[in-house]
């Protein structure tokens, strides 16, 4: 049976997050992008809210809410600015989720109900220098030294990397399959802020997302105790890649917000301004923009329901996430392409908020898996190369 309809407790928190991202966030978010400066205090307001926490159960701090729920509250925070969709990427899909499927009892305890609940703010770092879509690339190494590691590279490209307290890093453990880019050769490192030899740095200078905290985190010989280790040794493949599964979701989710945010500044702006005699609105071409930016919001915001559904069945969802991060990334690049052409000269400023909501637009077409990386992905799947196996740990679903 389908059902479209959202239950009451998800319209609850899709207009308590529409209503904290319009009061709190939206009249500063604009000056806060052209200065490139990322307001720390928009965290304890997020976790007093419980989105920090949202997919968590409440017995480890969070609020116990499905992904349905996650996904509207992305897609409402992203139609503000990007930027505070990304803090739900990163701190609830890519690490808490992380440590609520893999991580042990005392971990959960430890880490994940602090970020549940807000007091910890947290993120994962797959990306290096020279390596993304590539995982296989990267060169962080962790060796034995008695029963601790020590963890030696750098990642770039990092979300919150100046601002986390707590950072799940994927390295290599095994040197023979490194060598011979065998990903079973890979684990995952729980990296907490104040470490000797872990430091960070923030990344100025980016087109998109300048009101979001980006950077690099730097080891050199950081001591890791073994019950760091999340997972199992050699089991950092799987964990990074259910992580990009949870994660993309979010993008997805988020991207629909934009799409819906590029077609209402585009109607309000087109209404107000006339072209030869008429309301902008007016003319057939611009109605064809608009129409488009309906049809691919309507179109986007299907395609993550679909995978937020089967997540919450606690199904695997990989080829349905892939499918609506790709969809929703790509209509959201193109609807404010046609928002700023909509606004014409005034959309090449920053007067108007659709100069950011195109810059913004681009960054998700390369994190979370590239643009490039999910057609292969969806591709492999149409011609049967490519099946959803069953996972070593079940997905957690909503208690």
């Amino acid at each position: 049976m389908i059902d479209f309809s959202f239950s009451d407790e998800q319209l609850i928190i899709q207009e308590l997050t529409r209503d904290f991202a319009g009061h709190e966030v939206a009249p500063t978010i604009q000056q806060q992008d052209i200065e490139g400066k990322f307001d720390p205090d928009i965290l304890p307001k997020m976790a007093e809210l419980g989105l920090l926490g949202l997919t968590i159960p409440e017995k480890y701090g969070g609020t116990g809410n499905d992904y349905v729920s996650l996904g509207l509250a992305c897609e409402e925070l992203e139609y503000v600015d990007t930027s505070l969709r990304v803090i739900m990427s990163v701190h609830v899909g890519l690490n808490s989720l992380s440590l609520l499927t893999w991580g042990t009892e005392e971990q959960k305890q430890r880490w994940l109900a602090p970020q549940a609940r807000g007091e910890r703010i947290a993120t994962m770092a797959l990306t290096e220098p020279a390596a993304g879509s590539d995982v296989v690339a990267i060169q962080t190494r962790a060796k034995r030294d008695g029963t601790d590691w020590l963890l030696t590279g750098e990642k770039m490209w990092i979300s919150l990397a100046d601002v986390a307290d707590n950072i799940v890093v994927l390295a290599w453990t095994d040197a023979v399959k490194a060598k011979a880019r065998d990903h079973s050769g890979m684990s995952c490192f729980v990296v907490e802020r104040g470490a000797k030899g872990l430091t960070t740095s923030t990344i100025h200078g980016k087109l998109g997302v300048r009101a979001g905290n980006t950077g690099s985190v730097t080891m050199d010989s950081v001591r890791i105790p073994a019950d760091n280790l999340l997972g199992e040794e050699g089991e950092g493949f799987k964990i990074a890649m259910l992580a990009l599964d949870q994660g993309r979701y979010t993008v997805a989710a988020g991207a629909s917000g934009l799409i819906r945010a590029c077609l209402d500044a585009s109607i309000e702006y087109g209404q107000l301004r006339s072209t030869f005699g008429k309301p902008v609105v007016a003319h057939q071409l611009v109605k064809e923009m608009l129409a488009r930016m309906a049809t691919d919001c309507e179109a986007s915001r299907l395609l993550w329901l679909k995978a937020g559904w089967l997540k919450n069945q606690g199904k695997p969802s990989t080829r349905e996430t892939s499918l609506a991060k790709l969809y929703g990334c790509e209509a959201a690049e193109r609807a404010a392409s046609d928002a700023v052409q909509v606004h014409g000269a005034y959309g090449f400023s920053n007067e108007y908020v659709v100069e950011r909501f195109f810059r913004n637009a681009k960054g998700a077409q390369i994190y979370e898996g590239s643009r490039e990386i999910h057609k292969l992905i969806q591709a492999d799947y149409a011609l049967g190369r490519r099946t959803d196996k069953p996972l070593r740990r079940n997905l957690p679903r909503p208690e």
